[in-house]
């Protein structure tokens, strides 16, 4: 029986309503009018970004950190180690998405009104361009700034003898046992290449100069570089380089005429059916289809030779715009494992160390009792995520907690939360965990992790049809005397306690008695077939989120043209969505001061004459993942403040189960307003997007130096011993308790 939701009418209500809603408030504005004739201008296309091509400026603005001369010369490494993985992923899903619209004959233009064929061609050129930067970033400013640094990579003509035989005793042990050559010919087909896998071309003749070729594998199984004995600084060669010197030890009939290395990356979006009996084993069978899926890129080194591409075009079936030459290595990820190095940490940022615990919780050995006495806020990763992970043990540990009901979406390899769930459930709580197996590229971590949870015990789900639960939250319902209270957490990102160590996220606790109702509520409609309930405090997608955000910006809207104050701070990690970004453009002709903090993708363009000359929009990339999502609404003179797991994308406001929460605690609130207006004021991670859609640097004259992470870094250290002095006050003058010799006997 499958645990996954299989409510296709249930999903359709979910839907279905906020149709409905967003349609009765369409009509009431239609028939209230406007007197700046904002109908008619609906009705024009509005100034559009496409979205693929505004992530490629993402892209380019990591890339930009990768070549930032004040940035350490392994942090460039790892910048353009995330441009690389970010473009893999990139070609995967979106590019892959845009071929398949071409293959099947789509011509419908998109918002920005680009026909699919027309943004192939822009989003080929863009890339290629893209690349060739990539690697004029790796060759003329990485590779010298390493070898300042007496780093170098060598090719084996460079090595002398020890180096020599060095690599000859790794290839010879570790190597040569792994490789599987593979020839190519009539009785041997082109054999499957796995997705993202590096690989050798090989040409070779016999003595009667009969051509053939074959394939060898980089095993991926093996570190991409090996670090040689140098008596000089740090030399180190690529596991390719090692492989092709010693090819003829893999082919010994035949000479080597030449070899090339090259690499494919495949459609890998998975198509799943989601009306299965059992969605766990759909999503596996999808899984090792991404393997076999249509190639969308080949790479190949500049120096490939022309009857090797010839070869592997012919054989892959790949275009001229679908073929990319570099000039470096491919496969330029291996970067971030170099970039960590031991004994490199001087050429390291200063790492940001989690402060332990948060200031909300110092001095507290009962985590409840500090949630009873308010709502509690932490900003990771300044703040540790450990404090999440105990407030899970100690409810799995804690006698009179009844029942724990968690979200899950992305977790780490080996997660605190998963176990404390798992020990949980063997001490006899009702657990209850919703599982997104859907959630992309981490679908198999999932499908490992439902069946662990199952096994323990616990009452998993996998979720809606139709639908991914990306919501955060956690509910704890535990006895009180004679009551049941609930304690909840909830956030903007994922319980990951890996990824919580550089990805920015904001988490609440709570256990006031409307939000935890709402969470009841919630967890029914997400385990069973409850109707969408009205909520007291939550905005939840997809059956309200949408008509909730966009009546704000058209509130903020009114009280301009009334004389009010108004004005929207939104901080998201993408902004796509054409009906938002019409209402903001509204809103900035009515005079409404919108201030944009947009990590990625950004769709609206600002200051264009006549739409957004009122909104400003910045991106802030830096040593952190920036991804908490806040919003702030002025509100007549009363602002309003809401965090949560939703960005203003159409799947986010219409395909997914998202949340998001007001904040009521006026110590919270004033401390999200302040996290909003430092991320504003930033002059070093912070970009400002021009009328044309494209960003530049904050100009930095007569401002003050201000990195936002940093910032909130040190403003952690500072709370915590704020309140540690507070606290060693407060216990001054305790009287000392003599202990006599009798009491100590005992």
């Amino acid at each position: 029986m499958s645990k996954h939701n299989n409510g296709e009418k249930y999903a359709e209500e979910l839907m279905g309503k906020d149709k409905k809603d967003k349609e009765k408030d369409k009509e009431k504005e239609k028939n209230k009018g406007d007197d700046n004739g904002a109908e008619k201008k609906s009705k024009e296309a509005i100034p559009y970004n496409n979205r693929e091509l505004s992530w490629l400026d993402f892209n380019s603005r990591v890339l930009e950190e990768a070549m930032e001369k004040e940035n350490p010369v392994m942090e460039k490494l790892n910048f353009l180690s995330i441009t690389a993985s970010n473009l893999d992923e990139f070609f995967m899903v979106r590019v892959a998405g845009v071929l398949d619209q071409i293959h099947h004959g789509s011509k419908k233009p998109d918002p920005s009104g680009l026909t699919p064929h027309q943004l192939m061609n822009k989003l080929s050129e863009k890339i290629h361009d893209f690349s060739r930067r990539q690697y004029n970033c790796y060759s003329r400013s990485i590779i010298p700034a390493l070898k300042n640094k007496n780093f170098v990579f060598l090719k084996v003509k460079e090595m002398n003898d020890k180096q020599l035989k060095f690599i000859g005793s790794y290839f010879k042990s570790l190597v040569f046992p792994v490789l599987t050559p593979m020839a190519v010919d009539t009785s041997r087909p082109f054999p499957l290449l796995a997705n993202k896998s590096l690989n050798l071309a090989v040409r070779l003749s016999d003595d009667n100069n009969d051509a053939f070729f074959a394939l060898v594998q980089v095993p991926s199984i093996l570190p991409r570089f090996l670090e040689l004995p140098s008596g000089d600084g740090r030399a180190f060669v690529l596991l390719e380089d090692i492989i092709a010197h010693y090819l003829s030890e893999l082919f010994e009939l035949y000479n080597i005429d030449a070899y090339a290395p090259f690499r494919i990356t495949r459609d890998s979006d998975l198509d799943i059916d989601e009306e299965t009996d059992d969605l766990m084993e759909e999503i596996q069978k999808s899984i090792k289809k991404r393997e076999r899926g249509v190639p969308v890129r080949l790479e190949f080194s500049k120096k490939c030779d022309k009857e090797i591409k010839e070869f592997l075009v012919d054989m892959l079936k790949v275009t001229e715009n679908e073929i990319y030459v570099q000039s470096g290595p491919l496969d330029l990820t291996f970067l971030s494992k170099f970039a960590r190095l031991d004994g490199c940490e001087e050429l390291c940022f200063e790492p940001i160390k989690p402060v332990d615990p948060p200031a909300d919780f110092y001095g507290y050995s009962d985590l409840f009792q500090a949630i009873r006495e308010k709502d509690r806020l932490v900003h990771h990763p300044y703040e540790s995520f450990e404090i999440v992970v105990k407030f899970i043990k100690k409810a799995a540990e804690d006698p009179n907690v009844l029942a724990i009901k968690q979200t899950l979406y992305r977790v780490s390899g080996n997660s605190p939360i998963i176990a404390a769930l798992i020990k949980a459930a063997e001490n006899g709580k009702q657990v209850t965990v919703l599982v997104e197996l859907k959630a992309r590229f981490d679908e198999e971590n999932n499908i490992q992790w439902a069946k662990k949870l199952e096994k323990a015990g616990c009452h998993v789900i996998y979720g809606l049809t139709g639908l991914k639960t990306h919501c955060k939250i956690c509910l704890v319902v535990k006895r009180e005397g004679n009551i049941i209270r609930r304690y909840l957490h909830m956030g903007t990102g994922n319980y990951n306690d890996s990824t919580a160590r550089f990805y920015t996220d904001i988490g609440m606790f709570t256990c006031r008695d409307e939000y935890g109702t709402d969470a009841s509520s919630l967890f029914n409609v997400l385990t069973g077939y409850s109707t969408p309930p009205e909520y007291n405090k939550f905005i939840v997608a997809p059956n309200g989120m949408r008509t909730f955000f966009e009546e704000m910006i058209i509130k903020e809207t009114q009280n301009a043209k009334a004389g009010l104050p108004s004005g929207i701070t939104a901080k998201v990690n993408s902004l796509v969505d054409p009906a938002i970004i019409g209402l903001l453009y509204d809103a900035s002709n009515a005079g409404v001061k919108i201030n944009l903090i947009v990590r990625g993708i950004c769709c609206l363009r600002a200051g264009v004459k006549g739409y957004s000359e009122n909104i400003r929009v910045r991106s802030i990339v830096g040593q952190l993942l920036e991804h908490s999502r806040i919003f702030r609404f002025e509100n007549a003179g009363k602002p309003l403040l809401y965090m949560g797991s939703a960005d203003w994308m159409p799947r986010n406001l219409d395909r997914r189960v998202e949340l998001v929460f007001p904040v009521e605690d006026a110590d919270i609130k004033e401390r999200g307003f302040e996290i909003l207006n430092i991320m504003l004021k930033d002059t070093v991670n912070a970009r400002i997007q021009l009328p044309d859609s494209t960003y530049a640097l904050v100009d930095k004259r007569g401002k003050q130096k201000l990195n936002c992470q940093t910032y909130f870094s040190k403003l952690a250290v500072k709370e915590q011993r704020k309140i540690k002095n507070i606290t060693a006050e407060k216990t001054i003058g305790t009287p000392i308790i003599p202990v006599h010799k009798e009491e100590s006997k005992q």
